[in-house]
């Protein structure tokens, strides 16, 4: 039973990584002008060189985590005091549900998808496991306990992130502008409405956002294969394996034209 279970939770975080790595492609398209098929090769190596200068510095990583998620969150937290959004409807909308069509019950299956990710989880554990490693039990207890509260927090946040992405849409959006069907188009319409540093602000969070989920995916993969199969495999040809596995068929969507929004949504579902 192992085998099928390491299979699935490869897939999802193939799935997750491939999303996340084509909001890289989007940001630097957005921010730099670089075409999107460049723009695949640049955001293809992102992860590589991140994951190369930080390599069994897991402190590092865990500061550079900090530091995105940090921009990410004061990004949107700047977005909505831009937009502006009516305080009674947020609230009523936390707690009413409205789906007016089946896309929207897709897109909040993805929005679930987006916030709840199992090989997340993978790594929190994997970084506690290694520093772990040759601590008294009572350490251990005291690391697990810690990681218990650091997923809690974590998990919040990324929901609280979210909640904040659609908050600002629908307040930027609904109901002149609901027709936008892209990111591109968003970062475009948000420009001439609220200004230039509103659409660089959503162009960078999306970078930052980008990134930092491609190396928890990457390190996913990794973890994903050591603690269920119990077996370690070079560094460097995992994340190189994975790299390539989300970059060959995002590029290919990318060259005949498929809609980036469509590949972002759908790849939640797993």
């Amino acid at each position: 039973m192992i085998v099928p279970y390491w299979l699935a939770a490869e897939a999802a975080a193939a799935a997750t990584d491939l999303a996340e790595y084509l909001g890289t492609v989007i940001a630097l398209n957005l921010l730099f002008g670089i075409p999107m098929i460049y723009a695949a090769i640049f955001g293809a190596l992102d992860v590589i060189v991140i994951l190369g200068l930080t390599m069994q510095r897991f402190r590092v990583l865990e500061q550079l985590f900090l530091l995105w998620v940090s921009i990410i969150g004061i990004g949107y937290l700047y977005e909505m005091l831009i937009t502006q959004p009516d305080p009674f409807s947020v609230f009523i909308g936390s707690f009413v549900p409205v789906f007016p069509n089946s896309d929207a019950i897709l897109i909040a299956v993805g929005v679930i998808g987006a916030t709840v990710m199992p090989h997340a989880l993978f790594v929190h554990s994997w970084f506690t496991k290694n520093r772990a490693e040759g601590k008294s039990i009572e350490e251990k207890r005291r690391m697990r306990k810690l990681h218990l509260i650091e997923n809690v927090v974590l998990l919040t946040i990324a929901g609280l992130v979210n909640a904040a992405i659609m908050i600002m849409a629908a307040a930027a959006f609904y109901p002149k502008y609901s027709s936008i069907a892209s990111v591109s188009e968003a970062y475009r319409t948000i420009v001439p409405l609220f200004g230039m540093a509103a659409g660089t602000v959503f162009a960078i969070t999306l970078l930052f956002s980008g990134i930092a989920s491609s190396v928890t995916g990457t390190l996913a993969g990794q973890a994903i294969m050591e603690g269920l199969l119990g077996q370690k495999v070079n560094i460097w040809l995992r994340r190189l394996v994975t790299r390539f596995v989300n970059v060959v068929p995002t590029t290919i969507a990318i060259l005949v034209g498929l809609d980036p929004l469509s590949i972002l949504v759908y790849s939640r579902y797993p």
